[in-house]
């Protein structure tokens, strides 16, 4: 992980804004994008939100199974397994 140096408040709707050089290194185009939300331990985890298979990285003809995305390719190649 890499620590910015940049600081933000919570305002009283629980809310945090990400300043505007983070957005724009990661491509995030506001009202369009979406995060990814994880914890670990004590760590809020952002992630901008990509919908694409978990095994191989694809993102077409994707399905949702378990709250994971898998692709076509991928649920043939588990059922000739």
């Amino acid at each position: 992980m890499k620590l910015t140096g940049m600081e933000r408040p919570v305002d009283t709707l629980g809310r945090v804004v990400i300043p505007r050089e983070i957005r724009k290194r990661l491509q995030i185009e506001d009202g369009v994008d979406s995060f990814d939300i994880f914890f670990e331990d004590d760590a809020v985890i952002l992630r901008k939100h990509q919908e694409k298979c978990f095994l191989c990285g694809s993102n077409q003809d994707l399905t949702e199974i378990d709250d994971h995305m898998i692709c076509a390719g991928c649920i043939e190649r588990i059922k000739d397994l």
